[in-house]
This record gives structure tokens, sequence and C-alpha cells, in this order.
């Protein structure tokens, strides 16, 4: 039995009110961001459920949520009780939300969501009688967090690499091949980044509010920091819109919202594809590529001394019983330590997400976030999984190490080793230009399918430069089987093992694709050592531990200038070859 949410039943009465069969909740913004501001989290408000994707579609009857591989077991557990429905995208026999609402709603029905955050990728425009123009969680949500606009800040040539004026040629002359009289913007890290400014509007992601809408002649940036000079009100854009001069209007209007799309003239002729500042940004200048290596021995030093400190504490602890340890690490607690190592870092602004802290059974969610309920005590055993990044002057970062903490068994060892082996096989390949992210995806997982292992989710996303740290257009996945991984791009490398209840094992390095005699291939831009303690040599290839004992050498090159003494001597420690 279980007690549905208040706030579930006010939103149906809200729906019944205006006649609606269907209320729809993405988790997106005007701008179709990953990680919103809290004034835009709805789909939370309403249902309880955290995670950074999923939607929630609820009728007069029900109420189900689709969310993917990573939310899983978050979500089982966030929406017991609550009269939601889990719905476990990708998964065979699941339907999808259109499937859904082709089964429960028909020809009278009326599906309603509000436009603004909504796109046709997410609900196509021909297939249901729709309400476009209706936000019912603001009309019934009294305490919604206000945006308060951030100041704009601009970035030095000696990190973007190139000026505005510069990348705005490079997108005009995008436009001209596709004989567009206008371009729109609405992604907020692809306007950041072609006016090399930053803001503070979105935790964690230096972007601020923003649309900026391009012609031949003029560009046009509207956001809400009115003090920013030459610039147009936030407020203005659609307004705007309505008024433009007929011609041929380039927008990716799968990521182009209902609101945008309905302000267009009816004479606008829509060339609708991915934008071309995507592909512009997701290829590395030698300027950000520079900056961004300074970012990592900063963040490298951060991390080495947090695994410092947490493997002698821990290990101290393990010696004494717990009225005389040395103090009680919880994954709040390490989260916070951690966070403070970073904050030591010379040009450090923020983290880049919220940190992953999780002991035990918690490593086993994809995306666990700790919370007073859920915060284990780290014990003298078993893995401790954190993933974790920072915002620096020079760059964004993203790492993820798993940490033995004391014993583990053979089976833990094996499935260490397992995913470092998988970790390294990508961070080595080498391949053909024109290869895709599915095509290295499927090759990296092969070795953990050999002892029947998987894991659900990609095996790497793109990285931005100062901006989000999941980056497209390309990344290492299934999914991705149109995008060629390129020189000069970013990417995650982080393969995983998740066993339910026990203990989850992922280890993520940032990765630069480069140039190799004709090949493409990698280097790492991420310094911080794998576990000895939970690697079994035998396993690892000669040509995998010669990669290992190459890497730790640069670990300890690298980062031992970086640190104080007592941190140097573990690291020379854990760097030592195997």
């Amino acid at each position: 039995m279980y007690i549905m949410k208040k706030e579930l039943i006010i939103l149906r009465e809200k729906m019944q009110s205006y006649g609606f069969d269907a209320y729809m909740i993405p988790t997106s913004d005007f701008h179709q961001s990953e990680y919103v501001h809290d004034h835009f989290k709805c789909r939370e408000y309403i249902s309880g459920f955290t995670g950074s994707a999923g939607t929630l579609v609820v009728t007069i009857d029900e109420a189900r949520l689709w969310t993917d591989g990573r939310y899983f077991l978050q979500a089982a557990a966030q929406l017991e009780g609550s009269g939601i429905r889990l719905m476990k995208m990708g998964v065979e026999g699941v339907p999808t939300i259109v499937e859904y609402l082709e089964d429960v709603l028909d020809d009278d029905s009326i599906l309603a969501f509000d436009g603004r955050v909504c796109t046709p990728k997410d609900i196509p425009d021909d297939k249901f009688n729709m309400v476009t123009e209706c936000d019912l969680v603001g009309e019934i949500w009294y305490d919604r967090p206000v945006i308060e606009p951030s100041k704009i800040y601009s970035l030095p040539i000696s990190v973007t690499g190139e000026s505005h004026d510069y990348k705005l040629s490079r997108l005009r002359e995008a436009l001209a091949d596709h004989n567009a009289d206008y371009c729109i913007l609405s992604s907020l890290d692809e306007i950041a980044w072609l006016y090399n400014l930053r803001g503070d509007d979105v935790k964690h992601t230096p972007v601020f509010f923003a649309y900026a809408l391009i012609s031949a002649e003029e560009d046009r940036l509207y956001v809400m920091d009115e003090s920013l000079e030459e610039t147009f009100r936030y407020d203005t854009f659609l307004d705007d819109l309505m008024l433009l001069p007929p011609g041929n209007l380039l927008i990716d209007k799968d990521n182009a919202s209902y609101a945008i799309l309905d302000s267009l003239p009816e004479d606008m002729e829509i060339i609708s594809c991915e934008s071309p500042v995507a592909a512009m940004k997701a290829i590395k200048n030698d300027a950000e590529i520079a900056s961004t290596k300074k970012a990592h021995l900063k963040d490298g030093a951060a991390m080495i001394e947090f695994l410092c400190w947490l493997k002698k504490t821990t290990a101290e602890n393990s010696r004494s019983d717990d009225e005389n340890a040395v103090m009680q690490i919880t994954e709040l607690y390490a989260s916070a330590k951690l966070e403070e190592c970073r904050r030591k870092q010379d040009g450090f602004k923020d983290l880049s997400f919220e940190t992953i802290s999780a002991y035990g059974s918690n490593g086993a969610i994809v995306h666990y976030s700790a919370t007073e309920e859920t915060n284990k005590v780290l014990g003298p055993e078993g893995f401790y999984l954190v993933d974790s990044g920072g915002q620096y002057e020079d760059g964004t970062t993203d790492i993820t190490r798993t940490v033995a903490l004391g014993p583990l068994t053979d089976e833990m060892k094996l499935h260490y080793t397992t995913v470092l082996k998988s970790h390294i096989a990508l961070c080595t390949a080498e391949f053909q230009p024109g290869t895709t992210g599915a095509e290295l995806d499927e090759m990296t997982r092969e070795l953990l399918r050999k002892i029947g292992l998987d894991y659900n989710h990609g095996t790497g996303h793109g990285v931005g430069h100062l901006l989000g740290c999941h980056e497209g257009p390309q990344s290492i996945s299934p999914r991705d089987k149109t995008h060629a991984i390129l020189p000069g791009m970013i990417n995650s490398d982080e393969p995983g093992v998740y066993i339910e209840g026990k203990y989850g094992i992922r280890l993520e390095n940032e990765i630069l694709c480069i140039e190799k005699e004709g090949l493409y291939g990698f280097e790492p831009l991420t310094f911080c050592p794998f576990d000895k303690d939970a690697i079994l040599p035998e396993l690892l290839t000669d040509t995998e531990r010669e990669w290992l004992n190459d890497y730790h050498r640069q670990v300890y090159e690298k980062i031992s200038p970086l640190v104080d003494e007592e941190t140097k001597q573990w690291l020379k420690e854990a760097s030592r070859s195997l």
C-alpha cells in the first residue's frame, strides 16, 4: 500500500479543471540543458526522483516515469510508495513514452505540457491533440525557486584560443554552406563558447541563460544580465522571432523548444540540422588543449592528496576499535574533503557536477547521490567509488576512481582488474578515421562480456572546455552510430561493473583523440594512480602492464612536484611499477 504524493494529487486536480487527459514533465529547461537550475526541477518536485534524466507522464488514472539505466536503482528507491511507476528505458518490453500515450489516449484526448521545455524530439507534433502553452507545475509550486541572473564575464584568448569574431566567421561560413539566412542558438554551452563568455546561472556549469540569433549582417545575444553591453533582453527573444523577415533559418529542430518553433513566422523556411557550433566546439584548438592540460594537473594533485588522506585514515582506523578510531569517515564527509582539496588549487572555480561518493552497495547505483538518509560510514574493507570533477580557470575535469579500503574478495579483484583492462583497451585503441563512438564502445565492452558482465551506461562522453562536463555531439556509446571520433575531441573513458546490493567499480580518465601515423588514437589527460591493491597482476598482458607502468610513471613525474612531502611519498609507492 502507498500514500500518493500530495503534489501528484494536486496536479491531477489541475489537469481535470483544464480538461487535460495527460500531462508530460521532462527534466529540461528552456534550453534543453542536462543540468538545470532549481527553478526548472518540476519533474523532481512532482515525483521526488532527483536524477538528472527522466520524463514523468501523468494521466488521470496513473503516473509513470521513464529514465535510463544509470538511474534504475535510484529511481526505484525514490519512487517507492509515490504512486508513480518506473519505466526502464531501453529494456525489452518497456514501451516508449509515445507508444504508451498512443495506447492510453484516444482521438479526443488532450496531452498538455510546457512547450518552453519540450521539443519535437520529446514528443512528435503530429501524434496527439496537444496544448503546448501550459505550465501546470508552475501554478501549484508556490515556493518555486527564483532565477537570479549571474554576472557574465569574458575569457582570455589564452584560454579560448579563438576570438568571438573568428568563431562567428566560421559559423557564418557554415550558414552559407547551408544556404541559410539565419541561425538560432538555444543551447547554453554553444552560446557561451561562441561568445567566449561564461556565467553562473546553472550550478556547477559556468553558463548563463541566453539565446542567440545570427545572420550574415548581425548577431544578437539575448541575456538576463542587463549590465552586459550590446545585448538584448532575454524575455524579448520569442517576440523578436515573430518579426523576422522571410528567409531560410537553420535550427536543430530536435533540440529547439515548441515555444521557439511556434514563434517563427509561417513563411520562414526551416533548415533542420545539427548546430554547426556543436561540432566546432567539440574539436578543441591548441590553446584549449594546453589550457585543459593545466587544469588536469591541478585536479590530479587534489585527487592524489585526497586518496592519500583516505587510504591512510582508513588504514589507521582498521588498526583501532570504533571508540579509538582516528575519525569516522562517511560518504558525505569524504565528498566534502575532496572538495576541500580541490579548493586549495589555484584557479579553482567550482565542482563540475555533484560528487558521487559511494561506499559498498551504494556504488552499484551508477549516479548515486549521498543524502543524510543514505550516508554510509566507510569501513576498512571493500570498495569506495568516487566520481567527481572540477571547474578551473583553465578547463573542466571529470575523474572516477574506485578505491580498496581494506580486504577484497577474489571476485572483487577480478572485476576491478577486468574494468581496468577495458579502460586500457579504449585508451590504447588505434582506429581508422571515420570510426564512430558506437564502434569504440563495442570494442571496450568485449573483455567484460567474456566474463559475463556489462554496464548500463555509455563508455564515454564528450567534455566541454570550461563548460558542461557532458558535451556532445559525439559520445562513445551504443547510441552514437553517426559521429566519428576526431582529433581534438576530449572524451571520457569509463567502463564499469555494478553488482546490485554489493559494490560498484568505475575507472574514468579524460582522453584526447590524437593522430597516430595515419590512424587515430588517444592520450590520457587525467593523471591519478589506479589502486594496485585491487589489481590481479597475473591477469594483465605484457602490453597492459607496460601501459599501466608507463602511465603511473607519468603520474608521479607530473604530479609529485605539486603536492606536499607526505603525499609525494604516498604517491611514490602508489605509482610504483608492477
